[in-house]
Order: C-alpha cells, then structure tokens, then sequence
C-alpha cells in the first residue's frame, strides 16, 4: 500500500495545463456531473450555471437567476462546450471522458461530440443553486487577507505535508 492510499489525506492532482479563468471561472467533477459557472459573452455582469450528467449526458444552462439559457434548446448551448473544454484542461481528457462516461477521450470536441451522438434530453436546472454557491465559495476564499492562522471551516483539512 502506497503511503496516499494509508494517509487520511486526499491526493491532489495538479491541472493538465492551467486555465485562463475569465471564460469559465469554475469547474469540476462532482455529484455524478460535470458543472460549473460559465462567464456571459455579451453581459459582463452575468454568468450561466452549467451540467451534464455523467451517463446519460441530461444537460442544464441557466443563469445565476434561474433564468433558462436561450441556446440550451435540445443541443448544447455554448456555455455547456466550453465548460467540457476547460475541464479537460484542468483535469485532462481521458479523466473527463472516464468521468462522464464517455467511449473517446482524445480531445474536448471528441467528448462533445460522442455525447451529442447519443442525443442527450435537456433536464432540469435543479443543480444550479448548489453549484453557484459553492462557487461563491470559493470566490469568498479569495478576498480574506493573507494570514497564516487557520480558518475554522477549513479545520479538516489536516495541517501535515501535501500529497503529490
């Protein structure tokens, strides 16, 4: 047994690449999704809270207010494409393709485009809250001060070495 595998501490995977975070501030693979929060093109403003379900690839776009997306209308919109071309820039095609359950893993229009082929059904926007805030979240982590003492919410976090 490795020595990640008996800590009590989480492996953290460095990104594929890094990312410019103005277009898709927000990704990851969590609760049987890919999701996150996805900049506007034309509003400064307003951001759209993306998904696709692993599996079945049941997609939802709607902005911070619940309000639906206008190019989510049976296809991807664009918000959805490039939040799986981000993620695959954080966490790499084949982990993507793994997660989403996805048969090709070369690129991000590969994964696209498989799970278009299976004609994925737009599904509700249930997720969207839970999702924006968790990225409120982690956007709050970013206006503290620096400072050494530990925050109290991230007290499970175990204060001993990192696990590469």
């Amino acid at each position: 047994m490795s020595d990640w595998e008996s800590s009590s501490t989480a492996r953290v995977l460095p990104p594929a690449r890094p990312r410019k975070l103005a277009k898709v501030p927000f990704v990851e693979l969590a609760d049987g999704r890919l999701q996150g929060v996805v900049s506007s093109g034309s509003d400064i403003g307003r951001v759209y809270v993306s998904s696709v379900a692993a599996g079945s690839y049941e997609f939802a776009c709607s902005t911070n207010n619940n309000r639906p997306c206008g190019g989510a209308r049976g296809v991807f919109c664009n918000h959805i494409e490039a939040l799986i071309t981000e993620a695959v820039v954080q966490y790499g095609a084949e982990r993507v393709a793994r997660y989403l359950r996805v048969e090709v893993a070369t690129d991000a229009s590969a994964i696209s485009g498989a799970m278009r082929m299976a004609r994925p059904s737009q599904g509700d926007s249930s997720a969207a809250a839970p999702v924006f805030s968790q990225f409120l979240r982690h956007l709050a982590y970013l206006e503290l001060p620096s400072a050494t003492t530990p925050l109290p919410e991230m007290q499970w976090f175990p204060p001993t070495r990192a696990v590469v």
